[in-house]
């Protein structure tokens, strides 16, 4: 774990990291969850597997049901849609016994609340398969939706939006607290059958002017879009725009992309749309109608940005088991312990890099920490990668993964500095299109921290002492490399060459000085 080596974790100075919770009692329970969320449009199952604050999608299953279409005209679930939704559920419940993993926790949301056989169905399905679907009402559905999306943002504020096939949720946060919530039957597969186009967007405009009202007329904070077919919007929105990074987690929105891309979705033939961007011909059928929703939301709201979520409900399931000591954490954080714990060759090392590597960013605040901080910890994990790709799998390990809490930009910082830990040929790396995504100081930060992490490994040594020391003074433009008489064996060529590259990101001069114990 981060830390682990002769020296009593509580002696240890965590500074803002807070002690690991690895192989504590406060995961018990979390190692491995199993959720099955009941929607409109789709039920899926999710196996929640890792790093319990930050968790590794194990197992991701889903079956594109419709149960909600046609709800409003008959009252009833669709039959073709409950028979597909039994099977999948039978499917899910063989598959999770197999697992060790039942009983699963499994909601139902707007189709199987209103529908007049909405118990049937969830009695048929428990006597036919002995899962037991509790049924939710729509502001506990916002509830969980909004507890999905501060288990990849602690401490968030703004206004979550979770769009079904049937139902449209509100929810406030204010400082990783949940407030006001609202519902409403803005689903597209509700709003598709409409006989009118121009009643819809009356409909659409009426229903979203009275969830303002109910919210207390909220304007200019930050939406969370939770859903399927805010993803599917966002990802045209990628396409369209020719986005380097296929990550819809923290992916970023403004009103005016919005209205190109809603422009864009309205000129195109669909067909070739959902090829392209590798949507799902059900779910593409909807966009249209969300579309006009989101379009309606963004006047009325007036967001100050737009922040897609991958997390939602079947997160929120998972971060209701959670104590509030797990909530707290740091999700980046906490995967990364994990990953070191699990794959690294040496276990703790990561604690004594950040040390080691630290005094070179003397301005950095507690958002560069924790990537500095996730940096260190995750510096050695693709080890048994090919030696050829080692550089290119941890970049794509960092940009690609499932990691929480991390803006775009961060991620790709994170991983030019994992690169540069393995290589310092990144002028014709094939991810130089990403590159685009960090600011220039980003970019300079990481090649210094992944030049600084690829000296640091080489003084890799077991022990509670640091194995080196750095002392870079700024203003005299030194840094002095202080080593330990432990050390000095491992102060080679390779190390020395590695030293003085690392002054020369700087642009530093360099000395070495040699403690006498």
């Amino acid at each position: 774990m981060d830390g682990q080596d002769n020296q009593s974790t509580d002696q240890i100075d965590w500074g803002p990291f807070e002690k690991p919770l690895i192989g504590s009692d406060i995961l018990k329970g979390l190692h491995r969850v199993g959720v099955i969320d009941v929607g409109s449009n789709s039920v899926r199952m999710v196996v929640f597997d890792g790093a319990a604050r930050s968790p590794a999608y194990f197992y991701n299953e889903k079956i594109m049901c419709a149960l909600g279409a046609g709800l409003s005209e008959t009252g009833k679930l669709n039959p073709e849609g409950r028979k597909r939704a039994l099977k999948a559920i039978a499917r899910f419940a063989a598959l999770a016994e197999g697992m060790g993993i039942l009983p699963l926790m499994t909601v139902a949301t707007a189709a199987v609340r209103e529908a007049e056989d909405g118990p049937e169905f969830c009695a048929e399905v428990e006597d036919k398969t002995g899962v037991k679907i509790r049924v939710i009402d729509g502001k506990e559905e916002a509830r969980l939706s909004a507890q999905g999306v501060l288990l990849g943002w602690p401490g968030s504020y703004g206004m979550v939006c979770d769009i079904g096939g049937s139902s449209l949720e509100l929810a406030l946060l204010s400082e990783g607290e949940i407030g006001d919530r609202v519902t409403s039957a803005l689903g597209p597969l509700k709003l598709r059958e409409f006989k009118s186009k121009k009643a819809r967007k009356a409909y659409i405009k009426e229903t979203i002017a009275q969830l303002h009202k109910d919210m207390g007329k909220p304007m200019g904070m930050r939406l969370f879009l939770v859903g399927g077919s805010w993803r599917a919007i966002a990802r045209v929105d990628m396409e369209r725009r020719g986005y380097p990074l296929s990550v819809l987690h923290e992916y970023r929105m403004t009103a005016r992309r919005v209205s190109r891309t809603a422009t864009h979705i309205a000129q195109s033939d669909l067909e070739e749309l959902r090829k392209q961007c590798g949507i799902s011909q059900s779910r593409m059928a909807l966009v249209p109608f969300a579309v006009e929703v989101l379009k309606e939301i963004l006047k009325r709201f007036k967001p100050k940005d737009i922040a897609v979520s991958s997390y939602g409900i079947r997160e929120g399931m998972l971060y209701e088991q959670m104590p509030d000591a797990l909530r707290q954490r740091d999700p980046l954080i906490e995967a990364a312990r994990f990953a070191e714990a699990k794959d690294a060759r040496l276990p703790g090392f990561g604690r004594k890099l950040y040390d080691f590597v630290i005094p070179l960013f003397p301005r950095a605040g507690w958002q560069r920490k924790r990537i500095i901080r996730a940096a260190c910890l995750l510096h050695d994990v693709s080890w048994r990668a090919h030696p050829d790709y080692r550089a290119e799998v941890t970049f794509d390990n960092a940009t690609r993964a499932n990691l929480g809490g991390l803006k775009h930009g961060e991620r790709v910082m994170l991983g030019l500095a994992l690169l540069t830990r393995y290589t310092s040929k990144i002028d014709n790396s094939p991810f130089q299109n990403l590159f685009m995504l960090m600011s220039p100081e980003q970019k300079r930060e990481a090649i210094i921290l992944g030049t600084a992490m690829r000296f640091g490994a080489m003084l890799w040594i077991n022990g509670d002492e640091p194995p080196a020391k750095l002392k870079w003074k700024p203003k005299s433009r030194t840094l002095t490399l202080h080593l330990s008489k432990a050390t000095i064996p491992l102060y080679g060529e390779v190390a020395e060459a590695r030293f003085k590259a690392l002054g020369n990101a700087l642009g530093v001069e360099i000395s070495v000085k040699v403690s006498k114990r």
